[in-house]
């Protein structure tokens, strides 16, 4: 091989290494600009007067490829499934910008209910799957947000399923597999 035709391969391997992260890594870069928040830039949620729990939850992180864990005032639950449900709620309630939530907007708590053996059932409107944005690693964020939350907060509950408008589905957005309950998973958090 010539030295031109060598200098010609390696400027056609730069430009398609190039190709390659704006055409995979600038779509998720131009979809996620969040800034990481401490817990003192996000105002308290919206519980309620009265008795309240520190509770950590989770939002993306400013890589936009993991969670990172903001501890906040929760209302307080008398039993293990209405701690859940506060927790939940809040969990997916709006967040003040720069904050990202994972979960869709438009999404709601439907129900939450807790099996024998640890198991938590959350059931969320069927927003959480048709505002998502799709993606694995935003999939993946949106259930360990849920997960995470009960599972760290609520030493009762080991695991949990996500349910959408009463039944069990395969998946949110195509790639993670959500039929059955699901362990906590902090290879996700910051």
């Amino acid at each position: 091989m010539t030295e031109r035709a060598i200098g010609i391969g390696v400027v056609l391997m730069a430009a398609l290494v190039l190709g390659l992260v704006l055409f995979v890594g600038l779509p998720r870069v131009q979809r996620r600009a969040p800034v990481r928040a401490a817990a003192a830039d996000i105002p308290s949620a919206t519980a309620p007067p009265g008795r309240k729990i520190k509770a950590h939850l989770f939002y993306v992180a400013e890589d936009g490829e993991h969670l990172t864990s903001v501890e906040r005032d929760v209302a307080y639950g008398e039993t293990t499934a209405d701690q859940a449900r506060e927790i939940v709620a809040a969990q997916i309630a709006p967040v003040p910008v720069p904050i990202l939530s994972a979960v869709p907007p438009g999404t709601t708590l439907r129900a939450v209910f807790i099996a024998d053996g640890g198991n938590a059932y959350v059931d969320l409107s069927r927003e959480v799957v048709t505002a998502h944005p799709g993606g694995t690693i935003d999939e993946l964020l949106t259930v360990y947000t849920i997960v995470d939350a009960l599972t760290v907060n609520l030493p009762a509950i080991t695991a949990v399923q996500v349910l959408v408008d009463g039944k069990e589905v395969d998946t949110l957005a195509g790639h993670v597999d959500v039929r059955r309950p699901l362990a906590r998973n902090l290879g996700w958090v910051q």
